[in-house]
C-alpha cells in the first residue's frame, strides 16, 4: 500500500527520533483519545442522519444546527450531575452556594 506524503513524513520523523508508533485495534475506539468524537459521530448519525430523509443540503444544515444547539445546550451531561449545560450555567450565575451546586453535581467542596 502506498503511503501519502504526510504518513511518509510521520514515519521518517518517528524513526529519526526513535519513536515506536502504535496503532489502535480496529473496532476499539476506546483505545484512543477520540472516544468522545466517536460517541458524538454515532449520536449524530443515529439522531440526524438516520432519522431524516433530506431533500436538500440546506435542510441538512438546518436540522443539524437545531440538533447541535439541543446537543450542546439542553442534553443532560453526566459530568454536570445530569444537568443540561444551560441549567448549570444559570445555577452558576444565580444565588446558589458552591456547596449546593457541588452537591447537585455530585462533587465535594
Amino acid at each position: 500500500m502506498a503511503l501519502n506524503s504526510s504518513a511518509r513524513y510521520l514515519l521518517i520523523g518517528a524513526k529519526r527520533m526513535k519513536l515506536n508508533l502504535r496503532h489502535i485495534e480496529p473496532g476499539k475506539p476506546n483505545q484512543n483519545a477520540y472516544t468522545y468524537i466517536e460517541r458524538f459521530n454515532r449520536t449524530y448519525r443515529e439522531e440526524v442522519l438516520n432519522a431524516y430523509l433530506f431533500d436538500s443540503l440546506d435542510r441538512v444544515r438546518e436540522i443539524t444546527e437545531n440538533w447541535m444547539r439541543s446537543y450542546n445546550e439542553w442534553r443532560p451531561y453526566s459530568s454536570l450531575g445530569g444537568l443540561p449545560p444551560t441549567v448549570y450555567r444559570e445555577m452558576l450565575t444565580a444565588d446558589v452556594s458552591s456547596y449546593e451546586l457541588s452537591s447537585l453535581i455530585g462533587g465535594s467542596t
